[in-house]
């Protein structure tokens, strides 16, 4: 269980499904939604973290790459979590891999990228990315996180 207060003051842009991020809303962070052709102008205000639960690679790289953009203007780092569905084994295996890709490539800006390959549990996704957006996430970029819900 993540302690309540844990995410105050963190702002989450999130591009696609706002249903993950829930639990993240509870513990203090602020939502603000991307649009679904989100690009550098419309990232206002730079969000601390991005999560992309879109429906296909296009969008998700897109919206990504537009905080992200922000983010190296601002001369900030970020964290980028990337939510896979579970039924859609060749958007998962790419969200994947751009996740390893984008973490080499903007490690040096200060930026983490991850990928959630989310099983059927929703609570399971939300809290996952709740403890990504934390200062425990940190330490997380590159990999993917396999949630196999019952």
């Amino acid at each position: 269980m993540l302690k309540q207060g844990l995410l105050e003051g963190v702002t989450i842009a999130v591009a696609g499904d706002e249903a993950p991020l829930a639990h993240a809303a509870s513990l203090g962070a602020q939502l603000v939604a991307l649009g679904p052709a989100a690009d550098e102008m419309s990232v206002d205000p730079v969000p601390d973290v991005v999560v992309c639960a879109t429906a296909d690679l296009d969008s998700a790289f897109i919206s990504t790459r537009a905080v992200a953009n922000a983010w190296i203007a601002a001369e900030r780092g970020g964290k980028v979590a990337l939510i896979a569905p579970p039924d859609d084994a060749p958007l998962r295996a790419a969200l994947e891999n751009l996740a390893r890709g984008l973490s080499v490539e903007w490690a040096r800006h200060g930026i983490t990228a991850t990928a959630v390959l989310s099983g059927s549990e929703a609570d399971d996704v939300a809290q996952l990315v709740a403890f990504l957006a934390s200062p425990a996430g940190d330490y997380y970029s590159g990999c993917a996180f396999s949630l196999q819900g019952e």
